[in-house]
């Protein structure tokens, strides 16, 4: 991260001497927002303004701004054109109590995804949610993205935040250059390296065995993906350059094979 974005991002709020000191927030927070394919969606009832919450399937921008895809047809895509104002909450199962488990709550703004960010918007939905291509086209359906505000994260017992979003997002610069390199990188993974996938899922991200693929590339991660199962490959450091990724992937392939 440089000096200048650095500068931009809000300050951590002060830590809560109640909470335990393992308990790291933003970590947990992107985890949970870069790893999550559904989530509970509140818009607001133009009617009544009572609040109304469906489910949806939830994709990232290289930022972490989460995307939908979602149609003219549905009650929340109408709240939505009337309100921008929504939530979208993001949970991650497991076993034993489902409230002893991460959940994210983000404070949004929805807005319909322009035509200049439209075709890379789609292109990672559609690497998350392949079966969406069957609908993905239909006229009205249509693309937004939840430009979040306020995060709240409750990691379980006496593990609570509250922040600014930017805490949780990433800034990139140069989306057109990203997206460059996003694609080249996933062909060249998926066409020449799913041992290496296969590995980065299973002895560093602790997954079971599947037919691992890469199915999507930011600054801070590797995604992978093999059927509805998902998995994230975290960056020591921010990675920007063709020449960054090389060398992080290469090593993280070696200490893969050395676990």
């Amino acid at each position: 991260m440089t000096d200048e974005i650095r500068n931009l991002a809000p300050e951590m709020p002060p830590r809560d001497p109640r909470q335990p000191a393992d308990f790291e927030p933003i970590p947990v927070a992107r985890h949970l927002l870069r790893t999550a394919r559904t989530g509970a969606l509140g818009t607001l009832d133009p009617q009544s303004g009572a609040p109304f919450v469906t489910l949806t399937s939830v994709a990232t921008d290289f930022d972490g701004t989460p995307v939908i895809l979602i149609s003219r047809l549905s009650a929340h895509t109408q709240n939505l054109l009337q309100d921008q104002r929504a939530s979208l909450m993001l949970a991650q199962g497991g076993k034993g109590d489902p409230l002893a488990h991460p959940r994210l709550t983000l404070q949004v703004q929805a807005e319909i995804a322009g035509p200049l960010e439209l075709p890379r918007l789609r292109d990672r939905y559609l690497r998350r949610h392949p079966k969406a291509k069957l609908y993905a086209d239909f006229p009205d359906f249509a693309f937004f993205r939840l430009l979040p505000s306020g995060v709240h994260l409750n990691g379980g017992f006496a593990r609570a935040f509250d922040g600014d979003a930017q805490l949780v997002l990433n800034p990139v610069g140069d989306t057109t250059a990203f997206q460059e390199l996003e694609v080249s990188a996933l062909d060249h993974l998926n066409g020449e390296h799913r041992d290496a996938l296969a590995l980065y899922a299973t002895r560093l991200c602790g997954a079971p065995d599947a037919a691992w693929r890469a199915s999507g590339l930011d600054p801070l991660g590797l995604d992978l993906q093999a059927g509805d199962l998902v998995a994230r490959l975290v960056f020591d450091q921010p990675v920007v350059s063709p020449d960054q990724l090389r060398e992080v992937l290469k090593e993280f392939a070696a200490r893969a094979r050395n676990t």
